[in-house]
């Protein structure tokens, strides 16, 4: 089994996580902030580009929960306290709102919050996580 790849870049107030594995380029981060997410540099995040508000508020729109955030201070990432929320994403994952655990075939549990995206399409080399390959395949629903 291959190696989670976990990337952490920090402003010193804020520290950005980027799990490659669970992204399915949606471009969200680029587009809303891409003085701190340039896909075109390297390293493609850079956290002295915006301020810790303009970062979190930005991590928190990532689809897949790829990105994620903690203050410094903290060293922690907590789980949120919100209802769990399910939505169907058209032509692509399914995204779940909350915190969820989720056991896999081997029967490893992973704890979940924010967003997660699940496969739908059956064609993710990540399964059960969406890795963006319902647009290579063309799925709809």
């Amino acid at each position: 089994m291959d190696k989670e790849i976990t990337k952490k870049y920090s402003n010193g107030e804020v520290t950005v996580v980027w799990k490659p594995s669970m992204c399915i380029h949606s471009a969200i981060c680029f587009n809303g902030l891409p003085g701190v997410f340039d896909p075109r540099k390297r390293p493609w995040i850079t956290a002295e580009g915006g301020t810790t508000q303009e970062i979190i508020a930005q991590v928190n729109k990532c689809p897949s929960g790829a990105l994620s955030y903690y203050h410094n201070s903290e060293m922690t990432n907590p789980a949120i306290d919100i209802e769990t929320i399910v939505e169907v994403s058209a032509n692509g994952p399914l995204l779940v709102y909350g915190n969820i655990k989720i056991k896999d075939a081997q029967g490893n549990e992973t704890i979940k919050n924010k967003v997660t995206a699940l496969c739908r399409c059956g064609q993710s080399a990540n399964k059960p996580y969406c890795d963006g390959n319902h647009r290579k395949v063309g799925f709809e629903g």
